[in-house]
């Protein structure tokens, strides 16, 4: 174990780096923080890269130790230089990150959730971690997104993206698949022709699309959908918060639980 206690220490530098999307794409990894993911993580057989953390949190846990490739004493003042928390817990992780642009399993199957161009870091990881919670199988994040793995991502989704198939991609071309397969795209678009979404039974494989915090679903991708919902509202609040109409739109749709 190396113990570490000056931020200019290269091994310091290159975690700071990680809260960049340029360095997480040349390296190959990002960075997970806090105690909840780095378990998520060592229980989803994610293999800790480097495991780095305060002498008090690393005496906890010496079976996360045993896991990691190779482990790092460091400072409080290091954990918060590198996490970018106000009170970090004292343990963080590097490991990989995954191909987003691999190709799915094949076949298609499960509920599958897109997001188009949905740019706070808060709803995204948000509706990953509710996408998991209602038993989807994936989440696309189409282009103009906030990155699936940049900090307040990972912070939201809260380990969720072990449990799900994660990609990005065109979401033209994934909406094609599964028009292909005959599976149903449901979009989200307030207008005369939308359906009520209780009214909808999907099947046990659709997509759900969720648009643009301020300006919705594109009108590409409205015109490609098999069907566009809304949820009435009873009182007087013009919207709902994009994360929350996924929540609801989710767990009516994929009803298939055991």
């Amino acid at each position: 174990m190396e113990q570490l206690t000056s931020i200019h220490n290269q091994h310091v530098k290159d975690w700071k780096k990680l809260q960049t999307k340029k360095a997480r794409r040349q390296t190959g990894t990002y960075l997970l923080d806090g105690w909840h993911l780095v378990q998520e993580a060592a229980k989803a057989g994610i293999e800790l890269i480097e495991l780095i953390g305060t002498a008090d949190q690393l005496a906890v846990h010496p079976d996360l130790i045993r896991l990691a490739g190779a482990t790092y004493e460091v400072t409080e003042e290091i954990m918060k230089h590198i996490t970018n928390t106000v009170t970090p817990q004292g343990i963080a992780a590097v490991v990989a990150l995954p191909d987003a642009h691999r190709l799915p399993s094949a076949p298609l199957n499960g509920a599958w959730l897109f997001l188009d161009r949905v740019q706070d870091p808060g709803n995204v990881g948000t509706m990953v971690r509710t996408a998991d919670a209602a038993g989807f199988a994936g989440v696309v994040v189409g282009e103009r997104s906030a990155d699936l793995f940049g900090p307040k991502v990972v912070r939201s989704m809260q380990g969720s993206q072990f449990h799900l198939q994660m990609f990005e991609g065109d979401l033209r071309k994934w909406i094609a698949d599964f028009n292909k397969i005959g599976a149903p795209v449901f979009g989200t678009q307030l207008n005369p022709q939308a359906k009520n979404f209780r009214t909808v039974t999907p099947g046990d494989t659709f997509a759900l699309v969720m648009g643009n915090e301020g300006q919705g679903m594109s009108n590409e991708l409205l015109s490609m959908t098999t069907a566009n919902l809304y949820i009435p509202m009873r009182g007087e609040a013009e919207s709902l918060n994009v994360a929350i109409s996924a929540g609801i739109l989710m767990f009516q749709l994929n009803q298939n639980l055991d």
